[in-house]
């Protein structure tokens, strides 16, 4: 039997699922993250899962990883020092930057400028020149090459970043570099911008590059060490990390080109919702992922997530094809407060983690959380994980009682206060990839997933109009559902630079069957069939002048029939979607990018015994908690004794051993065929 097993790393709880491919069996765990060390909390779920499924590790075949060490490594700054070499000329490219700058009116006075990834002191020139085709127009020296070399070895760098102009052209001159540095700075790993990203733009590629640099050696650190751990525990299978677009990479590729796994974590829950939306029928989904540090959102239209261009993770805005996902301060260890300042009650976005954890968790934890609000008002029972994790319900009382005393309010105001906050945080996010992207949330499904997400879904969707708030099966461990049933994926791009009145068909072509061939000889050296191989293309256009582009799937087929003029006129109507206009402008094709995908694994989805409607058998006993400011009579169910067709008025609570979905009251829930939970507005 095939065994996959999906791994996702929180901040609070690690969460793994086995699967039995040819079955559709699964089994799921939760246990601590372990931050000073992820691989230790990682080896305990893995010895603990396979003994639950009565198989050794040595029988699982692909272990699937989705991570946040690339992500903390540049939030945390706690990255490689980076040497820089650049074109004679260019050695303030960084400094220099976008000029763009965030926030309101007159915000550039108080923005403090981030400091690049590579220093202004380790970055060096070196003579030598590639025109803007591509052609060399002044050569390269080696004795310069070397002299600069050696500069940056004095200066103690860990990884090296080559990057000289309109090399996304030829990479001649970077390749000459990157030979001479491997015998002057032979333990340094070198990224070429040719290689990361060849595109135009030379900032754009400096900084995808300078980043890709600086998370190299923390990843491949973390790779490594977690790559001999499994193989000491006699996991000898294939080791494969996600992507931050939501596909999968080798664990050897993603040591070179870590750049691709900054949003790596997020992307997981993405895939999974896409798997559930599936089964439930549901085409439109608004995503809500809800662990204990953060709160992650997408959109998936017509079962297809919305993809950007570009990855952010805090200041850093880096060209990598990404998940469209926001990510907010919000979770259940968010810490409640009050600032002597303004005396209003603010949640997050610090959060107590997993260590000390909320003061539910008895794990020291002393300031009050959104989970401990949870456990006031009765929405989370007083044990989690099927019952082997007690809460100390109590302690939460106490905790939650200081806001209350600091605001002069009582301890269940003060409670719904700190969910009510939260809330409203996770529908900005919301709001941020609907309604700002030309999407309107009625149009779609909320689902609600991660360990908190349940429980908070059905108040949200009444804030964003979307219905049904979905929970599915598993909520808590979905982003390891996603990591197991995800696929291969692969990319390149190039530049195009060209006014659409002047493009050829053949051109066009030309390029993407050269892109085709590379994307399949990387996934083939992957491991991946050549038969299994699917290759989709994507087009950059803008009006000439214009500084940003707009993405568009590329059909060769469609390209062939109606040419170059159906490429404008696409983009007209999804320029005039996004921002609610045109141009007379003519159009420029800017970039072309090749995307190859191996097999989705078609996991089959079991079906419920159906019931009468009636969810009596899975009655566990009455219950209080409090809503619309009174203390209310609600019911608990176990969900794993819930049959299709059953019908739960609000409110209510239904447990399981990864999660807890609130259900509130003036609502109504319908369990489907599947199992997914389907919340809708009573009348």
């Amino acid at each position: 039997m095939a065994y996959r097993l999906g791994v996702d790393v929180g901040g609070t709880f690690t969460d793994l699922l086995l699967l039995e491919a040819g079955t559709g069996s699964f089994w799921r765990h939760k246990t601590p993250s372990t931050p000073h060390d992820s691989s230790e909390g990682i080896l305990d779920g893995v010895e603990a899962i396979c003994a639950k499924a009565g198989i050794t590790p040595a029988e699982v075949e692909i272990f699937l990883h989705g991570t946040t060490v690339a992500t903390n490594a540049v939030l945390e700054g706690k990255g490689a020092r980076v040497g820089l070499i650049v074109t004679e000329g260019y050695k303030q490219v960084m400094q220099i930057a976008r000029s763009f700058v965030p926030g309101g009116l007159a915000g550039w006075i108080v923005w403090p400028k981030p400091e690049p990834l590579a220093k202004l002191e380790d970055t060096v020139e070196i003579a030598g020149r590639m025109d803007a085709q591509g052609g060399e127009v002044r050569p390269i020296d080696d004795a310069d090459i070397r002299a600069q070399l050696e500069k940056l070895k004095s200066r103690g760098v860990e990884a090296l970043t080559v990057s000289l102009m309109n090399a996304y052209l030829n990479g001649a001159h970077e390749l000459r570099v990157a030979e001479l540095a491997a015998e002057i700075l032979p333990d340094v790993p070198i990224s070429l911008s040719h290689v990361v990203l060849p595109e135009m733009q030379e900032y754009e590629r400096t900084l995808t590059t300078v980043a890709n640099a600086a998370v190299r050696p923390v990843v491949g650190r973390y790779v490594r060490n977690l790559r001999d751990k499994l193989r000491g525990a006699g996991m000898a299978g294939q080791l494969s990390l996600l992507r931050s677009d939501g596909g999968l990479m080798s664990s050897e590729k993603s040591e070179e080109h870590p750049v691709s796994l900054l949003m790596s974590g997020p992307a997981g829950g993405v895939t999974g919702a896409l798997w559930v939306a599936k089964n439930a029928g549901l085409k439109n989904i608004l995503t809500l992922d809800v662990g204990g540090t953060s709160t992650d959102v997408a959109l998936i239209e017509n079962l297809d997530a919305r993809r950007v261009r570009t990855t952010e993770v805090g200041h850093l805005s880096v060209r990598a094809s990404a998940l469209d996902v926001k990510t907010v301060g919000a979770g259940g260890g968010s810490i409640a407060y009050v600032p002597e300042l303004t005396r209003a009650l603010r949640v997050g976005p610090q959060s107590a983690g997993a260590v000390p954890g909320p003061v539910a968790y008895g794990k020291g934890g002393t300031l009050p959380t959104v989970t401990d609000a949870n456990v006031v008002l009765g929405y989370l029972p007083e044990a989690l994980l099927g019952g082997t994790f007690k809460l100390d319900r109590e302690g939460s009382i106490k905790a939650v009682q200081t806001i209350a005393d600091a605001l002069g309010i009582d301890l269940y105001a003060a409670a719904r206060g700190i969910i009510d906050i939260v809330n409203e945080n996770m529908f900005g996010a919301l709001r941020m990839i609907s309604v700002q992207q030309g999407y309107d949330p009625r149009d779609f499904a909320l689902m609600g997933f991660g360990g908190a997400g349940p429980i908070h879904v059905n108040a949200v969707a009444r804030l964003m109009g979307s219905w049904p708030a979905v929970s599915p099966v598993s909520p808590g461990v979905l982003c390891a559902l996603g990591d197991a049933t995800t696929r291969m994926r692969t990319e390149t791009a190039r530049s195009f630079s060209t006014l659409a009145r002047d493009s050829k068909v053949s051109d066009l072509t030309a390029v993407l069957d050269e892109m085709a061939a590379q994307t399949r000889a990387s996934l083939i050296a992957d491991g991946v069939p050549e038969a299994d191989i699917t290759v989709l293309f994507e087009v950059d256009v803008r009006y000439a002048g214009q500084a940003f582009e707009v993405p568009l799937m590329l059909d060769p087929e469609m390209l062939g029939r109606d040419g170059i003029v159906g490429i404008t006129a696409r983009f007209d109507a999804e320029h005039e979607r996004l921002f609610t206009f045109t141009m007379e402008s003519p159009h420029e094709i800017v970039n072309l990018r090749a995307v190859a995908l191996g097999t989705v694994l078609e996991l089959p989805a079991p079906e419920l015994p159906k019931g009468d409607g009636d969810p009596i058998a899975a009655r566990l006993r009455d219950h209080e908690l409090w809503m619309e400011g009174r203390m209310m009579p609600a019911v608990i169910y176990d969900r794993a004794k819930l049959r299709q067709g059953d019908v739960i008025p609000g409110p209510a609570i239904v447990i399981e051993m990864d999660s807890t979905t609130l259900i509130e009251s003036d609502c109504v829930a319908t369990v489907d065929a599947f199992g997914n939970i389907l919340i809708n507005p009573a009348t």
